[in-house]
């Protein structure tokens, strides 16, 4: 008996340590980059079990079987309505301001279009004022609506923008909607799920969160995208969720959210009607075009209007584009680069380049808001603070609520907006959508939300910063190990 429990435990005692060999091999062949592989191997081997389940649940970035193979299948048809599309030659831009030429080269050769021209943007600063835009272009729809959103939280002014959304449905529009599993729980709890459908909404619950699919599926993998599409011709997309800001994480303690989001009218609908074709197939297996291309294209003349790219990450999307362009833009910067964004984590490479254009004389300044509502990454970003600020980048804290706004404006003639955080999770992990605008006048307008922003901010000195007791530093470190994971 005695031997056959020395041959049973010898056996497990082999497979455990096969186990871990086996994944620690995985992470030396996967190219990552070394903190990150570093910050596994040492998970891994100081907490062994905990280790190989946390590296199996969210290492790699798993789709699932299904979603990995409609992503595989839609590229055939989407490429051939791509070639259709770059046929409209009136609505691609040619020629771009010096500092943009770069970012928007690299977007043409990895993505195969190129910017579009024509388009008239809008910034929206207050989400009221978003939310009864949006209720009016809705009301005035009469073909189609789709929506993708991270986070639909009922209540407040979202109500009233839901009903108007039913409304539509039942006059004869066609309305999708797209919503991310775990961030808009709340909503697929509640009662609007069934009457949106019984409207005629198709109501889509994406990338449901299921812990059977633990293994085969990364759970943390979200649809962080905010889009809306009104008749192939109006869009929107920002930072704003589907919520009342009034109502929503009132009880998180850091204020109100302050978002930003872009009504645009022209051919950039169609290049994000493309993103969400893609999406909407990718978890449902249905087929969902834009209509034939150069079909009222232009509403704006053609020599005018704002100079648009769109941005797209995620699985099936081209692999490290949004931090390649994030790169692109900071080194493109000879004179300014302003920054803002909630969740600050940034990568080496993305930290680097920050301060290296600092030190060359950039002015660089980064606005983030004071109080977070994500405690390990309030705590990692700080870790990053002393060598920006030793690099001579101006950081902000905002102190005017939790600012939401994620944006980059370069020597006042770049500008990126979208729903893309400088941390791992947007540059690395979840659907994210951004837009490259090579516009000054747009650069101008932008500035002056930036610069609002700076007035409710208070500018951290390195000599206040250096004071900080010794436990602080203690815990930037440790949630700092963890920055590549978070």
């Amino acid at each position: 008996m005695s031997l056959f429990y020395s041959v049973v435990s010898g056996f497990f005692v082999f497979g455990y340590w096969l186990l871990i060999a086996a994944v620690t091999l995985r992470i030396l062949m996967k190219r990552r980059a070394v903190p990150s592989a570093m910050a596994w191997l040492l998970v891994i081997y100081i907490l062994p079990l905990v280790g190989i389940i946390a590296y199996l649940s969210f290492g790699e970035l798993h789709l699932g079987k299904k979603r990995a193979e409609r992503a595989k299948a839609m590229w055939p048809s989407t490429a051939r309505w791509l070639t259709e599309l770059k046929e409209c030659r009136r609505i691609f831009a040619s020629d771009y301001s010096e500092v943009a030429r770069p970012l928007f080269q690299l977007c043409y050769h990895r993505q195969g279009i190129e910017g579009v021209k024509g388009n008239h943007l809008q910034l929206l600063t207050a989400s009221n004022a978003t939310l009864e835009t949006l209720i009016l272009d809705i009301e005035q729809a009469q073909h189609n609506i789709d929506m993708v959103f991270y986070i639909w939280q009922p209540g407040g002014q979202v109500d009233l923008l839901a009903q108007a959304f039913m409304a539509a449905a039942m006059r004869g529009v066609k309305c999708r909607l797209l919503l991310d599993s775990a961030g808009s729980r709340q909503f697929f709890r509640s009662h609007y799920p069934n009457i949106m459908r019984t409207a005629g909404i198709e109501v889509v619950e994406v990338l449901k969160v299921n812990l059977l699919r633990l293994f085969f599926r990364r759970i943390d993998l979200r649809q962080h995208r905010k889009m809306v599409l009104i008749d192939n011709h109006i869009a929107y997309t920002g930072s704003m969720n589907m919520v009342d800001p009034r109502l929503f994480k009132q009880d998180a303690g850091v204020g109100q959210w302050v978002d930003l989001m872009a009504r645009m009218e022209g051919p950039v609908a169609t290049t994000l009607g493309i993103v969400y074709a893609c999406d909407w197939e990718i978890e449902t297996g249905k087929r969902l075009l834009p209509p034939s291309p150069c079909v009222n294209f232009m509403p704006f003349e053609q020599e005018h209007g704002h100079t648009i790219q769109v941005i797209a990450s995620g699985p099936g999307f081209p692999d490290e584009l949004i931090h390649q362009a994030l790169l692109t833009a900071v080194y493109s910067a000879r004179q300014q680069l302003t920054m803002t964004t909630p969740y600050f984590v940034p990568s080496d490479d993305l930290l680097h380049a920050i301060c290296t254009a600092a030190l060359r004389g950039v002015e660089v300044s980064i606005i983030l808001p004071r109080d977070n509502d994500s405690m390990m990454v309030r705590w990692a970003s700080r870790a990053f603070f002393s060598e920006l600020l030793e690099a001579g980048v101006k950081i902000y804290q905002f102190e005017g609520g939790l600012l939401h706004t994620k944006s980059v404006l370069v020597d006042g003639q770049l500008s990126l907006i979208g729903t893309v955080n400088l941390d791992m999770r947007s540059l690395w992990l979840n659907f994210e959508v951004t837009l490259a605008i090579d516009d000054n006048d747009f650069g101008h307008d932008l500035d002056k939300i930036q610069r609002d922003y700076l007035t409710r901010s208070k500018l951290l000195a390195i000599k206040q910063w250096a004071k900080r007791p010794f436990w602080h530093r203690i815990v930037e470190r440790i949630f700092y190990f963890f920055s590549p994971l978070l």
